[in-house]
């Protein structure tokens, strides 16, 4: 199997220069910052994926690329190889997501990573994989209380009317951590529905009548290639967890996944749980791995 890991340098002036230049916004958003922790991720996948194939690094420039990664390694992906011109430059995960599949020789089964998400403990295949067959947690939700709920429902809607069925009143939401994919079952489904990727893809930021990768997860559950297993993770939110208890998860990992979500929080807390996160990880992971020069 492969790994995808979308990620963005938001310190990059190349790439600050077109996220003023297309979103009038500044470009220095929380969604954006960089924890400096992507080198983690790729030592955890060295150490507790062995089993893994290949590794894609998908960015919007050349200037993305980090310094130390290894080029023989890790296939750069840029946003302009899987997403069609009329669509860049985009600054809304989502029309990403949409297009991973289009990835080069990506292989049939592979994991995506968001550069948040870490594997802390040696992982099997068979926790993700098995017998035609991928594992994943999923809820049913009502409430659509804010805007990334209802992107949540419409990508369920829309997986839904793809295979001829009816909405229902509640939606699935899978288990945020990394998420398997089959790439064949993500091509049927773009080709299914292009006209609402195609809405999504135009869109430079994210609003509420996007869709998400969720749209793909939900049609493999639906066609049941998709079987709702709970993977090992635990989840922390930036701007809740204490330090202390940050460091102890890194360093005594209980679970084989983590989330690390960052939120809006103030400049001080930062630069404080950053240098904390860095240590805890530096610690976790000492060594450098083959995707490191």
């Amino acid at each position: 199997m492969d790994i995808v890991i979308t990620y963005v340098n938001g310190l990059d002036p190349v790439w600050q220069r077109d996220y003023e230049k297309h979103t009038n916004q500044p470009a220095l958003e929380k969604r954006f910052r960089d924890w400096g922790t992507l080198r983690y991720l790729f030592r955890g996948i060295a150490e507790n994926m062995p089993f893994v194939r290949k590794v894609h690094l998908v960015v919007s420039h050349e200037s993305q690329v980090p310094e130390w990664l290894n080029r023989e390694e890790v296939h750069i992906v840029l946003h302009k190889d899987i997403i069609p011109a009329e669509y860049l430059p985009t600054f809304n995960s989502n029309p990403i997501e949409m297009h991973l599949h289009r990835i080069e020789g990506l292989d049939e089964e592979y994991l995506y990573f968001n550069d948040d998400c870490f594997p802390m403990k040696l992982c099997a295949p068979t926790d993700f994989f098995k017998d035609g067959k991928c594992f994943l947690g999923m809820s049913h939700h009502i409430l659509r209380i804010d805007m990334f709920k209802r992107i949540c429902r419409n990508s369920d809607n829309v997986a839904r009317r793809a295979l001829g069925l009816k909405p229902r009143l509640c939606f699935l939401r899978p288990q945020h951590i990394c998420t398997p994919m089959f790439r064949s079952e993500c091509e049927e489904l773009y080709g299914k529905v292009l006209p609402e990727i195609a809405k999504t893809s135009a869109a430079k930021t994210r609003n509420s009548e996007n869709l998400t990768q969720y749209v793909f997860l939900d049609y493999m559950y639906l066609k049941g290639r998709l079987v709702n297993k709970r993977l090992s993770k635990r989840q922390f939110s930036l701007g809740f967890v204490s330090g202390a208890m940050l460091r102890k998860f890194i360093t005594q990992p209980s679970r084989k996944l983590v989330c690390i979500n960052d939120v809006r929080i103030s400049e001080e807390r930062y630069k404080e749980l950053r240098s904390t996160l860095l240590a805890a990880f530096d610690e976790r992971f000492p060594k450098k791995s083959k995707y490191e020069i």
